[in-house]
């Protein structure tokens, strides 16, 4: 049994529809991402979970037990919002004391607490500090400690990464995941990069118009998207309108959708084309530091690809004739993909 379960949420703000048939579940101690693009109903989903928001039919059960009635604060839910929402006017210690000066704890039980989670979150010593004082790193911290004062059952975190610089960012993904698995607490955040999502979470949630599209690990997701949308979204791809234009895909029809790390180059600089590739001449070569970025045209046929060639090897000049072979794509049918390979 999943310790958190959606099943079968609608959620309508007048005649918009924000949450459509949703279903989900995670298991306890677990790391979740909620991700998809702006408008598709992430946060709609993170905001009912925390008893915010009501809706209009279907159940939410956290640890087996159906929510739907419990008020926000009687859920044992710590949010942590996506522009941190510390008090300014408070310490460091009395933000992270707050929820548990809520509950009336015994004053020492309080202090043991917060102290335990300064200590925790590497900021021992600046208890008595403002957020002002404090960099965007450290004030997410803090507002992650206070979210996890009261010890809750299931912690939610409305894109907690938003508000930090790219470089501050990655450094603080692996430290919240390391928290999570240190504290043990089932947790799910919301976010639309799919780069956060693969690096931190154990499973992921991806949804768009309201819908749940796919759930599963980065790996299943990316190795086996099942829908356009999903292919399209995580991982970048290319999409094909023909593709019995590729050489081995020529018992297919249709459209198709390509990942650059799928399509190998062979020849120019390198030697001789492979025997089974097909003739391409590369258009760009653009330098991406570790790689470099090609951008092909297919001889012949007014196609072009994406691949990368590692950075240490010489560059492939404009209108250099070279081999191509796209080892696997995705065929799509209708709204749903399918992986195939290459004939051979």
């Amino acid at each position: 049994m999943y310790y958190v379960q959606m099943e079968h949420i609608y959620k309508h703000f007048g005649g918009f529809c924000a949450s459509n048939d949703v279903c989900f579940g995670v298991e306890q101690g677990k790391l979740a991402a909620l991700l998809g693009p702006s408008g598709s109903g992430k946060t709609t989903i993170l905001r009912m979970l925390a008893g915010l928001d009501t809706p209009n039919s279907g159940d939410i059960f956290i640890d087996g037990t159906r929510v739907n009635d419990i008020d926000a604060c009687d859920r044992g839910v710590g949010f942590v919002f996506q522009n941190y929402a510390l008090f300014r006017y408070m310490t460091v210690f009395d933000n992270i004391a707050f929820g548990l000066r809520v509950q009336k704890r015994p004053r020492a039980e309080i202090r043991e607490r917060v102290e335990e989670l300064l200590r925790l979150i590497g900021l021992e010593g600046l208890g008595r500090r403002y957020p002002n004082q404090l960099s965007g790193g450290q004030r997410q911290r803090v507002a992650f400690a206070r979210a996890l004062a009261p010890r809750p059952h299931l912690l939610l975190l409305d894109e907690p990464f938003a508000a930090i610089d790219a470089k501050l960012r990655k450094e603080l993904r692996s430290w919240l995941r390391e928290m999570i698995l240190r504290v043990g607490v089932t947790s799910i955040f919301v976010t639309h990069d799919q780069e956060e999502a693969i690096e931190v979470a154990d499973q992921i949630i991806v949804t768009n118009h309201g819908r749940i599209e796919r759930s599963g690990t980065a790996l299943e997701l990316y190795r086996d998207p099942q829908t356009r949308f999903v292919a399209q979204f995580l991982g970048q791809s290319e999409a094909l309108d023909d593709v019995r234009v590729l050489r081995g895909y020529e018992q297919y029809s249709g459209q198709a959708l390509l990942r650059p790390e799928n399509v190998r180059v062979s020849g120019g600089p390198d030697g001789a084309p492979e025997a089974a590739s097909q003739p391409a001449t590369v258009m760009r070569c653009d330098f991406r530091g570790g790689i470099y970025e090609l951008t092909l045209a297919l001889d012949g046929t007014p196609v072009t690809l994406t691949t990368a060639r590692s950075g240490g090897l010489p560059p492939l000049e404009p209108g250099a004739h070279v081999g191509v072979r796209v080892r696997e794509l995705f065929l799509c049918q209708g709204d749903r993909v399918v992986p195939v390979q290459a004939a051979g």
